[in-house]
């Protein structure tokens, strides 16, 4: 009797993770024979895919436990790629036997350059170099390491580095990882060398990387963050190096200072555990010194400061710089002096009073808190602030007073925490109010009329008021998503309502199309069921079918 072995993947799985549209791209790619697996073991496969370029794709795991990655920009957007989904039908194809041990192209590789010479090898490496830049660079370093003098390797490490982070025009989100991979290699050569004899070439070469990937940071799109772990890794180099070499501490002081001073990026973050062992005593002395000289040359705050203001004037980052040297005095009152310096904004009097708070300082921090509120009364209020206040007055014993700042924030900007603080100090009766407030909203415009009737319907799903929460859903103003909340939460005493909504969601989806809309759709018809008879919900569904017979993966959900 023969046994048919298991294929690698499962099939389904590999629809579900890709999606039919992917997955159909993928199976023409497997079948136009644009796969050639390098790599086959128990763990993963690899393989090279044709495509626009070539593209490195590895999928790991079997059955429905599948992972992997490929080096095309779909992945980067999307996930599961079609070349991920070709290399598995072709791993699938290849069937048990491939993953015998030597089987591979990559084993048979391995196996070839173990029979060579070294002279055979070292030829094999050269003409590679010759053609690979990056590992031309790597293997020259190397080399300049064993055999150069300091000022040849100078030469060699800044070349490395000035040409990893070159950038002669935008770097765009599909390119963006591929040049932090070039500086993440040049990052690694001054690695290798940070701790050795040739630490202080490192140290300046660091120093230089973060410069360099700075002033690249305007020409890359990098929402994925890369030049951030760059700078940090360029950090982490830079300390060691500096630990290593042991610079002089005084002139190591100025030029981290100078550096803190006009970094945009937090990068390095020049003193504390980072940098401090390495300043020793006379380095952190003439830190605190040129910090010190600095903040008497700031110009005192003229009234309220625009968002920005304690960045732009270094006062930011000094106050960092003097709260770091105050709190290894153990002063605090230096430490609420500083912060006293800076208060910009509602949220810089809350980071106040908030320290103050900490420091076990109650009273100061209440006082702090309420000049922030008074300061910035005829704006917004800040609800952060209102219920820190609110929270002291009542630990306090000043419900009244807490409730006072509470109603006033709440007049001019409700919210549903705001209420939810009212209530806990004056219990249900404070829901009349609540809701003549939020009944006449100031001013006639759409926005306002929605914000207060959602608000209102959120607050009367929290008091179990729902005959009062559908009456208002009836006035009109009230969102689908705010109405579907209200659905659920009452679809046991109010069920004709609740199937009226969520037939309405239903209708929105099915219409609005997209596999993860089908599946919101789909399981609220499934709670529709629970709500009524089912001869009633079979002629629902018929109809659903009938009307979208052509959103076949819709209907297919129907059942």
């Amino acid at each position: 009797m023969m046994v048919k072995t298991p294929t690698r993947f499962d099939f389904e799985t590999l629809r579900e993770l890709a999606g039919d549209k992917v997955f159909a791209r993928g199976k023409d790619y497997y079948r136009d024979g644009t796969v050639e697996i390098l790599a086959i073991d128990r763990r993963r496969v690899l393989a090279r895919v044709e495509g626009t370029d070539d593209y490195r794709t590895e999928i790991t795991g079997r059955g429905t436990e599948i992972g992997g990655e490929c080096s095309c920009p779909a992945f980067g957007d999307w996930g599961f790629c079609k070349h991920m989904v070709a290399t598995a039908l072709a791993a699938n194809a290849a069937g048990g036997g491939a993953e015998t041990e030597g089987a591979d192209p990559l084993s048979r590789v391995r196996d070839h350059l173990r029979a060579k010479s070294v002279d055979a090898l070292v030829q094999i490496i050269v003409e590679l170099a010759e053609r690979d830049p990056a590992l031309f660079h790597k293997l020259s370093i190397a080399a300049t390491v064993e055999y150069a003098d300091d000022k040849t390797l100078e030469a060699q490490l800044r070349k490395a580095i000035d040409g990893a982070t070159r950038v002669r025009d935008f770097v765009d989100y599909r390119h963006a990882a591929g040049w932090a991979a070039d500086v993440g290699a040049a990052l690694d050569m001054l690695a290798g060398l940070a701790s050795g004899k040739r630490a202080a070439l490192v140290l300046a070469s660091a120093d230089r990387a973060m410069d360099r990937i700075e002033r690249a940071i305007g020409s890359i799109d990098d929402s994925d963050g890369h030049c951030g772990a760059l700078l940090d890794r360029a950090r982490d180099i830079h300390i060691a190096a500096a630990r290593a070499a042991q610079p002089e501490p005084v002139r190591l002081a100025r030029d981290l200072f100078a550096r803190e001073m006009k970094d945009e990026y937090g990068t390095p973050a020049a003193i504390g555990s980072l940098y401090a062992d390495v300043l020793g005593e006379r380095g952190l002395a003439e830190y605190r010194r040129l910090a010190l000289e600095a903040w008497e040359k700031l110009p005192a705050p003229k009234g309220k400061a625009r968002a920005g203001d304690d960045f732009s004037d270094g006062r930011y980052r000094l106050t960092r710089i003097l709260d770091f040297f105050a709190e290894r005095d153990g002063d605090i009152d230096a430490r609420i002096a500083l912060r006293a310096k800076t208060l910009s904004s509602p949220w810089s009097y809350l980071q106040l009073a908030e320290f103050c708070a900490a420091q076990g300082r109650q009273a100061e921090a209440l006082r702090r808190a309420e000049e922030g509120l008074w300061v910035f009364e005829d704006e917004k209020p800040d609800e952060r602030l209102v219920l820190f206040v609110a929270a002291l007055l009542s630990k306090a014993g000043r419900r009244e007073d807490a409730a006072a700042h509470l109603w006033r924030a709440f007049e001019k900007a409700p919210s549903l925490e705001l209420y939810a603080q009212l209530r806990k100090l004056g219990g249900k009766t404070e829901y009349g109010r609540a809701a003549k407030i939020l009944e006449s909203p100031a001013g006639d415009e759409a926005r306002k009329v929605r914000y207060s009737a959602d608000l209102l319907v959120d607050i009367q799903i929290r008091e179990k008021m729902f005959d009062a929460a559908w009456a208002t859903v009836r006035r009109g103003g009230v969102s689908m998503s705010v109405r579907e909340e209200l659905a659920r939460k009452s679809e046991s005493v109010r069920p004709r309502e609740a199937i009226e909504t969520y037939a309405l969601c239903v209708e929105q989806l099915a219409g609005a199309g997209g596999n993860p809309a089908y599946a919101r759709a789909a399981a609220l018809i499934a709670r529709m069921a629970t709500l009524r008879d089912a001869a009633e919900q079979a002629a629902y569904v018929a109809a659903l079918k009938a009307r979208f017979e052509r959103k076949r993966n819709f209907v297919k959900l129907l059942g």
